[in-house]
């Protein structure tokens, strides 16, 4: 272990441990209240949860991920997406609904997204399959109808809940994977035609069909511009308020845990809405360097990509960058009014189980992959002595 260690990405891992100290420091600030007032639970109710998803994320990725080669991937990748596939057919009979979604599995005091889960499936099976279609020597345009169909139905399933944020992730996860590989000309091509088909069809299912399968709730949320002209609106009510608490805010904040927006004029503030809590509690300066360190999380991961030995450990680490530049990108826009507010939450800072057990498996995946180009380099040049 300790050799593993040494051979770990630490600006990562520093970073990684930081944001998630962070997070369950601002999620105990934005959810106290809400946690006794609405749920009726202790003050430390989502702190100590979000404690224990953290807990169990590190625990696997220590002594789990960071063991097991990359190549192993392969081996449960069938099982991988008989898994999530079954698990989001499920959600249609036995999920639980919350947010005008029917997206979760209550197993107890648990709830499970699958939706989450089909995000990592969905990047692992994508960086064994192509891995294994390079070394073909020869490979039909038609080798990439199978994993696009597969990526096509996960997505729908997961729209059909309806969760249009994480369908968007998926399938901009699944795209820019496709124009990120190396690709033939004709290949890229057919690719583009078929790509073209399927938004046509996507943006006419919407148009004719969008009212059945999104409901009120979700349809309410693309009208998304100049919110607090509609403050007594659901549609305004949520992002006016997070304004508010931006506002309050300023360069310096009110000091942690002296907000006054999560008093339940926020009621997602501590999943959705952490970033404007943050912002009221500890200004615009600290929010600054917040999205900084975002920026320079992704970075070491895109450079632990351009390394990567093998085009699977290339597409893992290129997939987690794709995972949280996504989420990012759509949370805080979403916040700010530039997009439709969609319910996806910002990683290792908002609360969530499934979300945020995802983001630390992914982020070890990329670990073991810059373990793997360490051990690759140090066998070269012990061959070269």
């Amino acid at each position: 272990m300790r050799n593993l260690f040494r051979k770990l990405d630490k600006p990562l891992l520093i970073m990684t441990i930081v944001y998630a100290v962070l997070g369950m420091i601002m999620i105990f600030s934005a959810s106290s209240i809400s946690a006794v007032v609405r749920y009726n639970q202790p003050s430390s109710y989502f702190f100590v949860r979000q404690a224990i998803f953290i807990a169990v994320g590190l625990f696997v990725g220590f002594f789990i991920i960071l063991k097991l080669p990359t190549s192993s991937y392969k081996g449960f990748i069938p099982l991988l997406l008989i898994g999530i596939i079954a698990s989001l057919v499920g959600l249609r009979m036995y999920g639980s609904i919350g947010n005008g979604a029917q997206s979760w599995y209550k197993l107890g005091p648990v709830n499970i997204q699958p939706t989450e889960f089909a995000k990592s499936v969905v990047i692992i099976y994508l960086a064994v399959f192509f891995n294994a279609l390079s070394k073909k020597r020869k490979a039909k345009p038609l080798a990439f109808i199978k994993p696009l169909s597969i990526c096509v139905l996960i997505c729908a399933l997961i729209l059909l809940q309806p969760d249009l944020g994480g369908a968007l992730i998926v399938g901009g996860i699944v795209f820019f994977i496709f124009f990120g590989i190396p690709m033939k000309k004709n290949h890229k091509a057919a690719f583009v035609k078929v790509l073209g088909i399927g938004l046509i069809i996507a943006g006419i299912s919407v148009i004719y069909f969008g009212n059945n399968f999104l409901s009120e709730y979700q349809l309410s949320r693309l009208k998304f511009k100049e919110p607090c002209t509609r403050y007594m609106e659901e549609t305004g009510y949520q992002v006016c308020n997070g304004f508010i608490a931006i506002h309050n805010g300023g360069l310096t904040g009110v000091g942690l845990g002296n907000s006054t927006q999560k008093y339940l004029y926020l009621p997602e503030a501590h999943t959705d809405f952490i970033f404007a809590i943050i912002i009221e509690e500890l200004g615009v300066i600290i929010a600054i360097m917040i999205i900084l360190g975002y920026a320079y999380m992704l970075y070491r991961i895109l450079k632990i990509s351009k390394e990567a030995e093998t085009l699977r450990g290339s597409i893992l680490c290129y997939g987690t960058f794709l995972f949280l530049l996504l989420h990012i990108l759509i949370n805080l826009l979403g916040i700010l009014a530039i997009i439709p507010l969609t319910g996806v939450p910002l990683p290792l800072l908002s609360y969530g189980g499934s979300f945020n057990l995802n983001v630390l498996f992914m982020l070890f995946v990329v670990q073991r992959v810059a373990v793997e180009n360490k051990n690759l380099k140090t066998k070269r040049e012990l061959e070269s002595l």
